[in-house]
């Protein structure tokens, strides 16, 4: 009973882990400011020509 417990206990230790680390691997200083995603929402919308 003490292994299923200890297994249990382990198994909840990596999935915080893993819950954590995905968080915090982001972007170094946070997101984009509204302005950078608005020009980038509009570039996919209006993709430029490729050159030849």
């Amino acid at each position: 009973m003490t292994l299923l417990l200890l297994e249990a206990l382990g198994a909840l230790v990596l999935l915080i882990f893993i819950v954590w680390w995905t968080m915090f691997s982001g972007r170094k200083k946070g997101e984009l400011p509204a302005e950078v995603e608005q020009e980038k929402q509009g570039d996919a919308k209006n993709p430029k020509p490729p050159r030849d």
